[in-house]
């Protein structure tokens, strides 16, 4: 512990499990132990339902999609603590049970849901998802990851290595874990770690003490017009940090230090660069991950192993053990809590193999953004070596498409083969779902074309999922790579499209 406690205060070493367990967080108003929450399937949703659970609440919720796997989840975490009140499918105010302290909603449920309705009839607190997560921090210590790329991943792994570090934090993720089939949990520490979103600025809602801003790119063209606004945005939520702690923002990445200057609290860089303040050194290849030497202001601290792939990764691991040291976790309990994480759903997780397409390598990504499906692609290549990739595309948003089309274009033309299925519209009202796609589609298939992707390759539209899988059922063979890509609906052609 020496190489990083030497260069910390000393009243901010190892933050470790209080000795007492709490019967419950303070929560939104006193005294409240239920919560609705409408929207409830959502990841951010479902991951506050799981650590309310966990706690001791008692959690009720409804959403309009199918609701099965909240009901798992979350009956899972009831058997240890907490009550499951029901969950329904669809919205009727009969759902909302009339003894909850507060209504909780997604971003998505505006207050002309009947549920909503119903609440404000009989006087319970309304609070939005971001809203309820800055009650919930209030009564701990925040830790915020944002940014524009990696923030379920670099959450998850902070929040993993210092659950094996015995930090016992709380959690809340995008994600759900592969290895715990969990999104948000409980822990009796004081640590709350959570990733915080940009979108609508909802992360000006929160209250951490220590943040990380993985960078900053321009992304949710429908509520920020330009890279200049969304920076705007995170120089808001730096200044929301509190003075006593500390913001890790990634060296190289002009918008996140001009962020950064509206922060209180200390300023701290990490990268691979030698004027880094936390250095990823030697990066290598480790197996099926990678493996890097952790320096602090150059001193050594130690190596530090990867378990999943990309160099991405090695930047968001890079991020959250850098984070972890300024926790105040020693060297050691740092190294061993990265080996502990299993990686995330959706997140380059390799699928297992189906009768349907025998030989055919399947991997499910979230990737909707042209950096992440240039990460991604390129991880593919470095992963499964020359052999012929597969990138069906569902594109997330025409306003996202459209800004960024040269950028989705150039990226997805790294595959040998892609399929662009109808832009997943997400909050838009467009009748452009088709047309953004075919042009994405062409612009791909240009590129290929002229030698700028993979020389020969092809790329086309596909209308429907149901399309989509008589096309593989045709077209693909033993040997090939298979990743379907996109924050929409795309992943179900590993469920119920594939039986």
């Amino acid at each position: 512990m020496d190489a990083v406690a030497k260069l910390l205060p000393s009243d901010r070493r190892v933050l470790r499990v209080s000795g007492f367990e709490r019967p419950g967080m303070v929560g939104p108003l006193p005294g409240s132990r239920s919560a609705h929450l409408v929207g409830i399937c959502g990841s951010g949703m479902q991951a506050l339902a799981e650590l309310l659970t966990g706690t001791g609440w008692s959690v009720s919720g409804s959403d309009e999609r199918a609701v099965g796997g909240v009901i798992g989840s979350l009956g899972r975490v009831s058997g240890r603590s907490g009550a499951v009140a029901g969950i329904h499918r669809g919205h009727r105010g009969s759902h909302l049970p009339l003894n909850s302290d507060v209504l909780v909603y997604s971003r998505a449920i505006g207050a002309g849901n009947v549920e909503r309705i119903r609440a404000t009839s009989l006087g319970i607190p309304q609070f939005s998802y971001s809203q309820m997560l800055g009650r919930l921090m209030s009564d701990r210590v925040g830790v915020s990851i944002a940014g524009t790329h990696g923030k379920s991943t670099t959450t998850a792994m902070l929040a993993v290595l210092l659950e094996s570090a015995g930090c016992s934090p709380s959690a809340v993720i995008g994600a759900r874990l592969i290895d715990g089939s969990s999104s948000g949990w409980s822990g009796v520490g004081d640590l709350l770690v959570v990733e915080s979103c940009e979108y609508r600025r909802s992360f000006l809602d929160l209250s951490p003490r220590h943040a990380v801003i993985t960078g900053i790119e321009p992304d949710h063209f429908d509520c920020f017009a330009s890279l200049g606004e969304s920076t705007e945005a995170f120089g808001g939520f730096a200044s929301s940090i509190e003075e006593s702690g500390v913001l890790l923002v990634p060296a190289g990445c002009g918008a996140s230090s001009r962020a950064a200057r509206r922060s209180r609290a200390r300023v701290k860089t990490f990268g691979r660069s030698r004027w880094s303040d936390w250095m990823a050194s030697d990066v290598r290849s480790a197996g099926g991950g990678s493996r890097f030497r952790l320096l602090h202001r150059g001193e050594f601290v130690t190596g530090i192993t990867v378990p999943v792939p990309g160099s991405h990764n090695v930047d968001n691991a890079l991020a959250a053990v850098a984070m972890a040291c300024e926790l105040g976790v020693d060297p050691e309990s740092v190294r061993d809590g990265m080996l502990a994480y299993g990686g995330l759903c959706r997140r380059f997780q390799i699928m297992d193999p189906m009768d349907r397409w025998p030989g055919v390598v399947l991997v499910d990504d979230y990737a909707h953004h042209p950096t992440a499906i240039r990460a991604t692609l390129e991880t593919a290549r470095s992963t499964f070596g020359p052999g012929r990739l597969w990138c069906a595309f569902e594109p997330h948003q025409v306003s996202r498409t459209e800004a960024l089309m040269d950028e989705f274009a150039s990226s997805l033309s790294l595959a040998d083969r892609v399929l662009v299925l109808p832009v997943f519209a997400a909050r838009e009202q467009t009748d452009r779902v088709e047309s953004v796609s075919c042009e994405l589609a062409d612009r791909v298939a240009w590129l290929q074309e002229s030698g700028r992707g993979c020389w020969g390759s092809t790329a086309r539209f596909v209308p429907s999922l149901d399309r989509l899988v008589a096309t593989l059922d045709d077209e693909t063979r033993p040997g090939d790579v298979l990743i379907t890509m996109g924050a929409g609906d795309i992943d179900r052609i590993h469920h119920e499209f594939t039986c």
